[in-house]
């Protein structure tokens, strides 16, 4: 956050919410070593209060880099758990992107592009880190799903991430991973047709077949990948139990999250409540 008190002064909490600089700070170059947030190209960036426990969303056009470096090559070391867990945050980011009200022809094809290389790439990513070809394409996926979510917004799936992730300390692209098929089977009632490009992207022949059932087979096929990639399915795998879970903080939290209002709708807490409780 130096280049930015260099100019704007204050403490980091000051710049939470949306463009909340006035100036530009230092410039920055951004040098990536996952493939998953594409933080170097974006407007977004995060940080945890770790007084509140909260993951502040600071959405501001001044924190864009100078310079953005993704080279495969600084990848290739990294370890198993490390790549699946970004790799599905940058699914997410393309799925989140594509779905929500914002998105446009330019935004739906950099996500569509997205897509089709992570169902593709992130599954040998993971299988073998050596794997120059694979990490290269995931190097394009986060690219392309920066420029679409940067640009079209993301939605609640990164909302109720973020808490778990402030609260409990997990990874964001596990949470993300968790979290990708329960919300989005919330969206798909509301928007199923939004849906089709999403099965299209995952190898659907979308030809003759209807909004619902293509919202279906999206769905199924992240959750299938996520278990390819050796996601968790419950929060218990995790070791958090139910019983000490803080339903009624981390909804009140998601609900205010800067990312919420992409999403196609907004939930109710008692909504949000039980979305969290399907992670057990």
């Amino acid at each position: 956050m130096y280049f930015y008190h260099r100019y704007n002064g204050g403490k980091p909490q000051d710049y939470e919410g949306l463009h909340k600089s006035a100036e530009k700070g230092l410039p920055v170059v951004a040098i990536n070593t996952t493939a998953g947030t594409s933080a170097e190209i974006t407007i977004n960036y995060v940080i945890t209060d770790e007084e509140r426990k909260v993951k502040m969303v600071m959405v501001d056009k001044n924190s864009l880099a100078l310079i953005s470096v993704n080279d495969p090559e600084l990848m290739l070391s990294k370890p198993k758990g490390l790549t699946a867990a970004t790799g599905m945050d940058a699914l997410t980011h393309a799925v989140e992107a594509l779905v929500t009200p914002g998105a446009y022809n330019v935004t739906k094809k950099l996500s569509i592009g997205a897509i089709e290389l992570i169902k593709e790439y992130l599954p040998r990513a993971v299988a073998n880190g050596q794997d120059i070809e694979a990490r290269e394409a995931m190097v394009n996926a986060i690219f392309l799903g920066g420029m679409s979510f940067n640009n079209a917004g993301l939605g609640y799936v990164h909302s109720m991430a973020h808490q778990l992730g402030a609260v409990y300390n997990l990874p964001h692209g596990v949470c993300c991973a968790m979290l990708l098929p329960v919300v989005e089977r919330e969206n798909a009632k509301r928007v199923p047709e939004a849906f089709r490009n999403v099965a299209k992207a995952l190898g659907l022949h979308v030809e003759g077949k209807t909004d619902q059932e293509c919202a279906a087979y999206a769905i199924t096929e992240i959750e299938k990948l996520s278990e390819t990639v050796g996601i968790p399915k419950k929060l218990t795998e995790l070791g958090i139990q139910e019983k000490d879970f803080d339903f009624d903080y981390l909804s009140k939290n998601a609900l205010i999250d800067a990312c919420a209002p992409g999403n196609p709708f907004m939930p109710t807490l008692e909504e949000t409540i039980a979305l969290y409780k399907e992670l057990f």
